[in-house]
């Protein structure tokens, strides 16, 4: 099954993400199919950037969001 979730990037105690399009065996930070966005959880406020579009696309074709990807469209405004 494919899966929206995060990728971890940055340095140690400053972490960003990357919202990747992901298999669901693969690893948390290894291969991937897509990157739709990224998320900076330590900015003031946070900052959350995603391609609404390629996000839509890929839920219409059945890509099944993470919890915390689920939040982040839900406050993004993009819902199935």
């Amino acid at each position: 099954m494919v899966r929206i979730r995060l990728r971890r990037m940055g340095a140690r105690n400053n972490p960003t993400y990357r919202v990747v399009v992901a298999d669901q065996n693969s690893p948390r930070d290894g291969a991937f199919i897509e990157t739709i966005g990224h998320y900076l959880p330590t900015r003031q406020p946070a900052v959350v950037e995603i391609d609404e579009e390629k996000a839509r696309k890929w839920l219409a074709q059945g890509a099944q969001p993470s919890e915390t990807v689920a939040s982040l469209l839900k406050k993004k405004g993009i819902k199935r």
